[in-house]
């Protein structure tokens, strides 16, 4: 008797229940993450998770790029920082008073600040990728890197926003209902964002755009044969990522009270891409592993010794030799041998 071909959905279903299962735990994780800091006397721990959050939000939308797209961007910093300086800017001009570009442009609300400094760096971002896009491989991330530092240095020169001495925000931006000066409530928020744009991301790569992003980074001459206009699709990806930079800025400027040109600088993007190499690239949770795994290793050995990079970078050179596909490869393995 001739055996029945297995259906794909039927063999997609367990893989989609088994990832469905490890954002669940994610989830419990971290909701019970702060409570659980506050019962071993580690406070200070809500505060790490919530830096982890932002970082994990911009190095999955460098993850859009590099991970889907096959684009490694230097650049990602510029977006991150434009975000923060639009929420200190807006900040600075609410307190003073003093008219931006000649009109009332000031604020301290959150429903303003973040979209205003999602749709700033998403123009920037169209603006020089659609620059950048022109060039492939090496030269596409030395121009990246170019137009990062040129950003960098501008906001090294505005002495009227502090210039390398960065800018204070007095206040995180306010939120009706919601008292952001609180750092569990502030915590509740970035978790609450980032989880909304991974919905955002899963439901992008999942769709006809995201299997064209793949196609690309596989063969972007095979695509272009195929009637395909890579250009428009990389232009759009480069945008969706600058913004979702630009929303991680804006959140780590409310988190830390102070923005400064350093968060533009290529060292920042170098972490952005490590992040999404070592959870792994390509991945929808990669990146949050990459984030959590990097913090995580900076703040312990950072609390034994001041010599921590010494320790900090044979470790992770280890992790992303041995874990195929990044600590999610990792624990994919893990879950395979506790199923075996």
């Amino acid at each position: 008797m001739a055996e029945t071909a297995p259906n794909p959905t039927q063999r997609s279903k367990p893989k989609n229940v088994r990832s469905r299962l490890l954002l669940a735990q994610l989830l419990v994780i971290l909701v019970v993450l702060p409570y659980l800091a506050n019962l071993i006397g580690q406070p200070a721990l809500t505060s790490l998770a919530t830096r982890i959050i932002i970082l994990a939000i911009a190095a999955a939308s460098l993850n859009l790029i590099m991970g889907y797209a096959g684009l490694a961007s230097f650049g990602h910093a510029a977006w991150y920082g434009i975000g923060a300086y639009v929420v200190g800017i807006l900040y600075r001009h609410s307190v003073s008073g003093d008219p931006l570009f000649g009109l009332p442009l000031g604020a301290d609300q959150l429903l303003i600040t973040l979209p205003a400094a999602i749709i700033v760096a998403g123009l920037f971002a169209a603006v020089f990728g659609a620059l950048a896009l022109r060039t492939s491989g090496v030269q596409f991330i030395m121009i990246t890197l170019a137009f990062a530092q040129m950003i960098f240095f501008f906001f090294v020169a505005l002495k009227a926003y502090g210039g390398d001495d960065g800018l204070i925000i007095r206040r995180r931006n306010a939120l009706p209902f919601l008292d952001t000066r609180d750092g569990l409530t502030f915590y509740w928020i970035c978790l609450t964002v980032a989880v909304v744009w991974y919905a955002i991301l899963s439901r992008i790569v999942g769709s006809r755009f995201g299997r064209v992003l793949e196609g690309i980074r596989q063969s972007e001459r095979r695509m272009a044969a195929m009637g395909v206009r890579t250009y428009g699709y990389k232009l759009v990806a480069c945008i969706i990522s600058g913004m979702g930079a630009g929303l991680a800025g804006a959140l780590m400027a409310n988190h830390m009270r102070f923005v400064s040109p350093d968060m533009m600088h290529w060292t920042q993007s170098g972490e952005f891409m490590f992040m999404v190499i070592l959870g792994g690239s390509g991945t929808l949770l990669g990146p949050a592993f990459g984030a959590a795994g990097l913090i995580g290793l900076e703040s312990l050995l950072a609390a034994w010794t001041e010599n921590w990079q010494v320790i900090l970078g044979p470790l992770l050179v280890l992790a992303i030799l041995f874990t195929r596909g990044g600590l999610s490869g990792l624990a994919r393995m893990i879950r395979g041998g506790a199923r075996g």
